[in-house]
């Protein structure tokens, strides 16, 4: 028996005794032609600041990205141990699950079975957990760290005059590439999955509300129908959409890059603005299509495309080259997780602060929203099976990725490094959106490949995009999966204005400024989310 809606759960489970039922805050009616269903007061509080915060932005541009700037720099430099910390539990927790007894629970209920196939799954994951990011750091990662960020000290291989070191370059060239697994691997997906499992498991098997607060009755009881629930909700919201916003600027940035290397558009603010709208136009379709109409088979096309531009990448280019950049970077990462993830006694400033910190507030931040789509798509999946999946699946495909394409890159640089447009781009100028294009222009049929990857960019971008804003709709309406059209455009909308205000008001620095400022208080909810799942599972049956 599969559970049908979120709230009712199934008669094999140990559901939670409450009195509260879905929607039954809700502020309800219509507003012209148009019909909302909105949650009060998290739609309110949620809905106003976030209006406030993009008029602010745009009335006072330079005072913004000053304040940014600050908000980063505090949160990447004093509070990375923290962060480190956190998210090492969060792999500790989900790899202890696999081997608990609980892990035989079934999200849904004993009788539950999957909603959606393996390769529908592997797909919503791969567009929603991953997207732009695939793209954007693909090439510029495994090259920046190998030959600026020097993690764990490593030597680096390129000498200032542009000479190559021939006794680092291994060292350096494994080194980079393990930094960027790090950053995309176990630790990150450990996070999405604590969030995805503590939704699931409140919402299938204890019958509550869809929503993030759920996930803290045992701790908070009925008074996570009040206000300590109310501020919960309302973090995530705001996690969720500077999160969102980081990526979608990113993507922009890229896009732009891209049109400017094939096309020849111009690289600029302006341009960005525009591309964002465009494809927020687009997302808006899209959300109006919902799940199954919109988001799943866009997903399911993404990665599609993926699979074929990564495939052209791979043998039109040097292939072993690229194969041996995935085992070369697998076999380092395996090596080099625990000293990248020991956060006490290191040098390795650039690297840690910089990077890692930015990283983790990140993955924290669209905890919220790929840890909803996640639960939405993850009915009738035993724990193990979950916490399997979704740990090594997203990461594995990601090692394959970007292990040929940095592959491929750092030895284009150790083959011409005086030639190479990606030396030139990441290590000379640091145009980061320019790395993925630098590595294209030394492949057959670039003007192609440029052109999918600007299109795989932009799918990826409308992707994450209608996701989010069908997140975030849930949660302010309540925990409801069926609130009106309307609310999900509006979030749709807000989500590329905070883009776009981010962008104007700072550029990249904006863009972190607002991940690590919502992702530090987010990251101690998440941690003790870890105690409520466990003590959540331990009363269900298996």
């Amino acid at each position: 028996m599969t559970n049908p809606t979120p709230g009712t759960p199934p008669s094999d489970t140990n559901e939670i005794e409450t009195d509260f039922e879905v929607g039954q805050d809700n502020i309800d009616g219509t507003l012209g032609p148009l019909g909302f269903d909105i949650h009060n007061p998290v739609f309110m509080v949620s809905g106003l600041t976030a209006v406030a915060f993009v008029l602010l932005t745009m009335l006072f541009p330079d005072q913004a990205g000053v304040l940014f700037l600050a908000v980063r720099d505090f949160a990447t430099t004093k509070l990375d141990w923290l962060f480190m910390i956190i998210v090492n539990i969060f792999v500790i927790f989900c790899i202890a699950l696999i081997f608990l007894p609980v892990s035989k629970v079934r999200l849904g209920g004993k009788d539950a079975v999957p909603e959606y196939s393996y390769p529908a799954w592997f797909a919503m994951l791969f567009a929603a957990g991953m997207g732009i990011g695939l793209l954007f750091f693909g090439v510029l990662e495994p090259v920046y760290h190998m030959n600026v960020s020097g993690p764990l000290g490593v030597p680096l291989p390129i000498a200032e005059d542009g000479s190559i070191i021939p006794e680092n370059v291994e060292a350096a060239r494994a080194m980079g590439l393990a930094a960027t697994f790090y950053h995309w691997g176990l630790h990150g997906w450990a996070v999405y999955a604590i969030m995805a499992l503590a939704l699931a498991l409140f919402t299938y098997n204890k019958g509550l509300p869809f929503s993030i607060r759920s996930c803290f009755y045992p701790i908070l009881g009925d008074r996570v129908w009040g206000w300590p629930g109310h501020i919960i909700d309302i973090l995530a919201v705001f996690a969720t959409l500077f999160g969102l916003a980081t990526s979608l600027g990113l993507g922009a940035q890229q896009a732009n890059a891209g049109f400017n290397f094939a096309f020849g558009l111009e690289i600029s603010t302006n341009a960005q603005v525009i591309i964002i709208l465009l494809v927020t136009a687009v997302a808006l379709v899209s959300v109006w299509r919902g799940l199954d109409g919109g988001v799943k088979i866009l997903s399911e096309v993404n990665m599609v495309v993926a699979i074929l531009f990564f495939l052209f990448v791979l043998f039109v280019g040097p292939t072993l080259v690229g194969l041996d950049g995935f085992w070369t970077g697998l076999v380092a990462y395996t090596q080099e997780i625990i000293p990248l993830s020991n956060p006490f006694g290191r040098e390795d400033d650039a690297y840690r602060e910089s990077w890692t910190a930015f990283y983790w507030a990140w993955w924290i931040s669209w905890a919220p929203f790929v840890g909803m789509f996640i639960a939405r798509v993850s009915r009738g999946r035993t724990v193990r099976e979950f916490i399997i999946c979704v740990l090594l699946i997203p990461s594995l495909i990601i090692f394959i990725w970007m292990g040929v394409f940095g592959g491929i890159a750092i030895e284009q640089i150790l083959t011409s490094p005086e030639t190479s447009l990606v030396k030139a781009n990441v290590i000379d100028s640091y145009s980061p959106e320019l790395s993925l294009f630098g590595m294209l222009n030394e492949l057959p049929f670039t003007k192609v490949a440029s052109t999918i990857a600007i299109l795989l960019a932009l799918v990826f971008f409308v992707t994450s995009s209608d996701s989010g804003s069908l997140v975030v709709d849930t949660i302010t309406a309540g925990g409801k999966i069926d609130a009106p059209v309307p609310q999900r455009i509006f979030w749709c909308i807000v989500e590329g204005l905070i883009a776009i205000v981010l962008l104007i008001g700072g550029g990249l620095s904006a863009l972190q400024a607002g991940v690590t400022a919502t992702g530090v208080p987010f990251a101690i909810l998440m941690l003790v989310m870890c105690y409520t799942v466990y003590k959540g599972l331990s009363s269900e049956p298996r």
